[in-house]
């Protein structure tokens, strides 16, 4: 296996693929599956009534490339364990990272091009484009007939093609030193309180968190609660980096919209133990690392393997493990666990191909570009 990290230095890991391959059963399908395989014949999707008829073609292609933007830690951790349930299937991996990335293997796609790789990230700015050249496998029928071990809620309801792997969560990140947690914002609206006015708090100029907020409470509201945000004065900045690095120093003492992956691998930093979250709700989240396999794959039957492993309890437990990202649909992932019971406002298969608008005018509530250029 080659893991592989554009922009960055090389990082080649190998790994053996050998081993005997585990056989299993193939039982006959029911009444059920094989209505399910006639509807989505007619669609034009492809369906598999087994597992095991999924696994037979996979060993005769017995290779995968893998596109991802998953951290290479969680990568390596999730082949070490596909290699063990598919000993047969030899994988390379390569991340991604950056938007020029992301158009160049567009744009060879549309070229036709694309026909070296199996499983593509399909990168949420241009998620429509991206579509057409993805092979359209029913992952979201084969998953609500168990023929795929993926909850179906991960899938897109639309192209039902393309599985959100990850999630993300957004926390009001604090500095105990600062401020008592008893006076940390419970709800959204607390942030308007007159203690808060005049440069108590930091907000990203480019908020992840407040896009994520339409969900639950509407465009208009959003961009009217985004304007009496901005009258409260708060503290600019941009990037979680840069907040966390001014939270240190004691310049922040309280931010709203840190990821809660980003501010927990910071708190593993925190020699003087001084940075806390807390879950302000609605509790921004948005769905993440939306993969597919190519249309043009050469190993069309490893990739949706892949996939359904990576989606899978044990995949998405070593997801968490890693990465602290596992899908909030996925039962049992920390996202799930921390927002049970609370109101959360999920950027999904419905909204996200909107974000990018919601932004642009979310911004413009904030009174900025302005900002853009200190």
């Amino acid at each position: 296996m080659k893991i592989r990290l554009f922009k960055k230095a090389a990082l080649f890991i190998t790994l053996g693929c050998f081993g005997a391959a585990s056989f299993s059963f193939a039982a006959s399908p029911s009444p059920a599956v094989v209505k399910a395989k006639q509807e989505a014949e007619a669609k034009g999707y492809i369906f598999f009534t087994t597992h095991h008829e999924i696994v037979e073609m996979a060993k005769k292609e017995g290779r995968l490339r893998v596109i991802s933007g998953q951290e290479p830690a969680a990568t390596k951790a999730l082949i070490n364990a596909f290699r063990k349930k598919y000993p047969f299937i030899e994988i390379t991996f390569e991340q991604i990272v950056g938007i020029e990335v992301h158009q160049r293997m567009l744009q060879e796609m549309k070229a036709g091009l694309a026909n070296d790789w199996d499983v593509n990230y399909l990168n949420w700015d241009s998620y429509t484009e991206f579509m057409p050249y993805q092979k359209k496998f029913d992952i979201l029928s084969m998953a609500e007939h168990g023929v795929l071990q993926v909850a179906p809620t991960m899938v897109d309801p639309v192209h039902r093609n393309a599985v959100a792997l990850e999630s993300n969560m957004q926390v009001v990140a604090y500095n105990k030193d600062y401020i008592a947690i008893d006076k940390v914002p419970t709800v959204l609206q607390d942030f308007l309180k007159p203690e808060f006015k005049g440069k108590k708090f930091g907000l990203d100029i480019r908020s992840k968190a407040l896009p994520a907020i339409v969900p639950v409470w509407g465009l208009e509201k959003v961009l009217d609660f985004s304007r009496k945000l901005a009258a409260q004065n708060p503290i600019w900045y941009r990037g979680d980096s840069r907040a966390l690095g001014l939270m240190s120093i004691g310049e922040i003492g309280l931010t709203y919209g840190l990821n809660y992956k980003t501010v927990k691998r910071q708190q593993g930093k925190d020699v003087l133990k001084v940075l806390e979250y807390k879950l302000t709700e609605p509790i921004p989240a948005r769905l993440s690392e939306a993969t597919a396999v190519l249309a043009a794959a050469p190993n069309p039957h490893a990739a949706l393997l892949w996939l359904e492993f990576q989606a899978s309890t044990e995949g998405q437990r070593i997801i968490d493990k890693i990465d602290l990202a596992a899908s909030l649909l996925s039962p049992g992932s920390v996202h799930e666990q921390l927002t049970k019971g609370k109101k959360v406002s999920l950027v999904g298969w419905d909204h996200f191909q909107k974000t990018g608008e919601y932004e642009k005018r979310i911004v413009e509530a904030l009174g900025f570009p302005r900002a853009e250029q200190r």
